[in-house]
């Protein structure tokens, strides 16, 4: 992907994760059960993934790169699966902007203490004065959205 893309995509990304919150709580609404709302969910999810990857099936990885992997590497899709649950079950409760400020701003908080302590293989990035006050300030944000 050229470079120009990147943050433009990652918005986009952050845009459609708000429309699929309300999306999937109409589902559920619609099919009552959350289990089966989410299993359809997930089930639309890996058709996609499928076919995108018998389209590119490029690059495989490597039996070292297999074995390298941590084990907690494939359950990723698993810890998303808790926001898609909870996007099902909310969303229609506090609204989509309270659920979406609710959800970025324990992201980056998440992500914060993720950086300062290199927790998930990742290069350290302390937190500094101003990264916490920025974090503080998306709490205030998320404080008022939810108020007003």
């Amino acid at each position: 992907m050229n470079a120009g893309w990147i943050v433009p995509f990652i918005v986009l990304g952050g845009a459609l994760q708000t429309c699929g919150a309300a999306m999937n709580g109409q589902l559920y609404k619609h099919l009552i059960n959350p289990w089966l709302a989410s299993a359809i969910s997930f089930a639309v999810i890996t058709v996609f993934f499928i076919a995108a990857f018998a389209l590119m099936p490029r690059p495989l990885p490597t039996a070292r790169d297999v074995a390298s992997m941590p084990w907690w590497a494939v359950i990723g899709g698993l810890v998303g699966a808790v926001q898609v649950y909870a996007g099902l079950t909310l969303v229609n409760r506090v609204g989509a902007g309270t659920f979406m400020g609710i959800t970025v701003t324990s992201a980056l908080i998440m992500s914060l203490v993720i950086d300062h302590f290199g927790w998930l293989r990742l290069d350290p990035h302390p937190i500094t004065l101003l990264r916490a006050v920025g974090g503080v300030l998306m709490v205030c944000g998320v404080v008022l959205i939810a108020k007003f």
